[in-house]
């Protein structure tokens, strides 16, 4: 298992979550490749899935293209796994079949296992050494050019949608002869020191906390080295104690959430407590496939309405003068409020709408008062289309 031998700061750049791209020998591709630049999803969508998002098919206004969605979850989970280890379990799944030379993915720092470390994987059982989240910025696309200098030709990438727009913009210039796309949703990232602050508020004994989990049931999962598990409703999360800038801008502004150019995505937002799959296209139904009779599948379910809860995001958003949502609800009514939303909140499909939703909101109004220079450029048309719903428009000429 190759890592990416490196702590050096990434050149700069406005609007950058250090993908990569900027530390290889032709950091000027930053200018076409960044989704935070002049994304084109419409070509993007036609170029990976052979079509752009059909206006018919009505989910795809929100989650992009894709052939099917499934809950699912393995029968037999793997042990250290974010959920139940579907992304890891088909990554082993290609290197077991032969299918690529390597995968390339992140890894825990040696010191720090919250620390994301770019890795390039070439036997199946190191994968294990991969399993669950970390949090913070890994430049996942600087080891590309490491991967292709050792001969690598079949090549699968396991990357959040900011990784995964740039790797899709490099794709035809890489010479592979295979490319597999495992997509996880992301919207929100900080740096790992940010992170141990996190932390820090959630446990007297944060060193203690291995596993952190936003789950879809509007609860915060944590569990401990010593096995004990903690759920905290999001309405009682210490938000409030973090700095402003705890979310750096990029995140606050990502119109990618479920990394629609992806082959497969996995993440939890349709999952109802499950994993909640988005097949793209043919290849990912083959990786899919791979998983045989490992894996359950099941039919998304759907349930409450969307409308309010977004709303009253959006009234956060905007006071909260650029920083994060102001939460305004007395310290009374959260318990009661986070014993409520599970039951009668938007859930499962409607939850994933909602969260897609609030990020189209989040990013229109954070450029409007940051970036308004880059809205043209930054929010594509269907994030105007989503947001249009809730009186944000189009700025004129």
């Amino acid at each position: 298992m190759d890592r990416l031998l490196t702590s050096d700061p990434p050149p700069h750049r406005d609007l950058c979550t250090d993908c990569g791209v900027s530390r290889t020998s032709q950091p000027k591709r930053c200018a076409t490749a960044c989704q935070f630049i002049a994304p084109d999803y419409p070509k993007m969508e036609r170029q990976v899935h052979g079509r752009a998002r059909r206006p018919h098919q009505w989910d795809e206004r929100f989650f992009g293209p894709y052939q099917i969605l499934y809950r699912a979850s393995l029968k037999q989970p793997s042990p250290g796994a974010q959920w139940t280890g579907i992304t890891t379990r088909i990554a082993e799944r290609l290197l077991e079949q032969g299918l690529v030379d390597a995968v390339l993915t992140m890894a825990p720092d040696e010191q720090d296992s919250w620390r994301p470390v770019p890795v390039l994987v070439t036997k199946a059982e190191d994968l294990a050494k991969c399993r669950g989240m970390r949090m913070g910025y890994a430049p996942l696309l600087a080891m590309l050019e490491p991967a292709i200098a050792k001969g690598i030709e079949r090549l699968a990438v396991i990357g959040i949608p900011c990784q995964v727009y740039a790797l899709r913009a490099l794709e035809q210039e890489l010479g592979l002869k295979k490319l597999y796309v495992i997509g996880t949703p992301c919207s929100d990232n900080t740096t790992t020191e940010r992170f141990h602050e996190f932390l820090k508020l959630l446990s007297t004994k944060p060193e203690t906390i291995t596993y952190l989990e936003f789950c879809a049931d509007y609860h915060v999962e944590i569990r401990f080295n010593d096995g004990r598990k903690k759920r905290i409703p999001f309405l009682m999360l210490p938000l409030s104690k973090l700095p402003a800038d705890f979310f750096p801008l990029t995140c606050r502004t990502c119109v990618d959430y479920t990394n629609v150019l992806s082959d497969i995505t996995v993440g939890y937002m349709g999952g109802q407590g499950q994993q909640w799959l988005i097949v793209r296209n043919d290849t990912g139904a083959e990786l899919l496939s791979l998983l045989g009779d490992e894996i359950t599948l099941a039919d998304p379910g759907s349930a409450g309405n969307r409308l309010g809860p977004v709303k009253g995001f959006m009234r956060n958003t905007e006071q909260a003068a650029g920083g994060l949502p102001v939460r305004s609800m007395p310290g009374w009514l959260r318990p009661i409020v986070g014993w409520l939303m599970p039951k009668i909140g938007p859930r499962g499909l409607e939850f994933a709408r909602a969260r897609v939703e609030m990020k189209a909101v989040e990013t229109v109004i954070h450029l409007q008062r940051q970036e308004p220079r880059r809205i043209k450029s930054m929010v594509p048309d269907h994030v105007w289309d989503l947001v249009s719903a809730y009186g944000l428009q189009r700025p004129k000429g």
